[in-house]
C-alpha cells in the first residue's frame, strides 16, 4: 500500500522518517523537494547520500517558506511502489515563450510515462505570467489528447532554474482510470478534471475557495472559510469514488503570504476532515486567483 510520509525535515533526517514508519531507502518511490532560496547548497550530494545510491524520480518546487519552520526545504516521501502507477520527476526548460515551454514541459512527461496516461499535472509558474496563464490552454489540449488529467497551478516567484517560465509536475498510470466529477459542468469545457481514479488510487486536483456553478471566488480575506469551503469540495469529489477525507492520505497545501499568520485556524478543521492525511504546508508566491488564500491538492487510496 501507498505510503506518504509526514513532511521531512531535510535529507540528514531522511533515514529516521523511514525507520519509523517501518520502511528503508529502497521502499521509496519518489521525492519531492520543496525548497526555499536559503536553501544554498546543492541537494544532489545530500540525496545521493540520504538515498545510497537507490534511484527515485525527484521534483523540485521552489517555494517562499515552509509554513511555522525555519528550515531550507522540506521533503514529501512517497513510499512502496503501486500497480500501475508512474511517479514522474518534475520537468522544465529554458527554450521559447511561456506557451513553448509549457508544451514543452507536458510532452516530455508523456515521453516519461511510457503507455501510462498522465492522471495529475501541477504545474508552478511566476506571478509575472498570470495574464499569458490562459495560453497554456492550447498545448494541453493538443498533448493531453482526450484524457484529461487532476490539475494544479501555483504560483512561485523564483524559477527552477533561470528563465524557465514553468516547471511541471505529474503522476500517470496504467489501466482503466475513471474521471470523477460530481456534475460539476464547468469542468465540460476544461482541460482538467475535479480527480482522476486509477485502480484504488484518486489523485485529486488543487482545489481553491470556488463555486463550482458560477466560477466566483469565494470567502475573500477569511482563510478558515475558504478551507473549510475547499475541505468541503474534497469531499464531495471523493464521494464519486464511495470514499471520504478518511481516504486522504497526502494533503499538499499551498499558502499564501497574506494567509500565513491565519493558518493554525485551519489545524482543527484539516484534522477533521482529513484525519489520516500526511500533511504539507508551504507558502507560495501566489495563487492563480489572487483572492485565494489557500490551494489544496490532495490524493487518497481506497481501501
Amino acid at each position: 500500500m501507498t505510503v506518504h510520509l509526514p513532511p521531512v525535515p531535510g535529507y540528514a533526517a531522511l533515514a529516521g522518517a523511514l525507520a519509523s514508519a517501518g520502511l528503508g531507502v529502497t521502499d521509496v518511490v519518489h521525492v519531492t523537494e520543496y525548497v526555499t532560496a536559503a536553501t544554498k547548497n546543492d541537494l544532489d550530494a545530500a540525496r545521493s547520500f540520504a538515498l545510497r545510491g537507490h534511484r527515485v524520480p525527484v521534483s523540485r518546487v521552489p517555494i517562499e517558506a515552509v509554513v511555522g519552520s525555519t528550515t531550507p526545504y522540506v521533503l514529501g516521501v512517497t513510499a512502496h511502489p503501486s500497480d500501475g502507477i508512474v511517479y514522474l520527476p518534475s520537468v522544465h526548460t529554458t527554450e521559447g515563450d511561456f506557451r513553448d515551454q509549457y508544451r514543452w514541459c507536458l510532452a516530455r512527461l508523456r515521453e516519461l510515462a511510457g503507455d501510462a496516461t498522465l492522471v495529475r499535472t501541477i504545474d508552478y509558474t511566476a506571478t509575472a505570467t498570470r495574464a499569458d496563464y490562459p495560453r497554456c490552454g492550447r498545448p494541453r489540449r493538443d498533448v493531453l489528447g482526450s484524457v484529461h488529467p487532476a490539475a494544479a497551478g501555483i504560483l512561485v516567484d523564483v524559477p527552477v532554474a533561470p528563465g524557465a517560465r514553468v516547471a511541471l509536475d505529474a503522476v500517470a498510470a496504467s489501466g482503466p482510470l475513471r474521471v470523477l466529477n460530481p456534475g460539476w459542468a464547468r469542468y465540460d469545457t476544461l482541460t482538467y478534471k475535479p480527480a482522476v481514479q486509477a485502480g484504488k488510487h484518486v489523485f485529486l486536483s488543487g482545489f481553491g475557495a470556488l463555486d463550482p456553478v458560477t466560477q466566483e471566488a469565494l470567502h475573500d480575506g477569511n482563510l478558515p472559510a475558504q478551507a473549510e469551503h475547499i475541505y468541503v469540495s474534497i469531499e464531495t469529489v471523493l464521494a464519486e469514488a464511495g470514499a471520504s477525507g478518511e481516504h486522504v492520505t497526502s494533503l499538499v497545501e499551498y499558502v499564501t503570504p497574506a494567509a500565513v499568520e491565519a493558518y493554525p485556524r485551519t489545524k482543527a478543521l484539516r484534522e477533521k476532515h482529513f484525519p489520516n492525511a500526511a500533511v504539507v504546508s508551504v507558502v507560495c508566491s501566489a495563487l492563480l486567483r489572487p483572492s485565494f488564500l489557500l490551494e489544496s491538492v490532495p490524493t487518497a487510496v481506497l481501501p
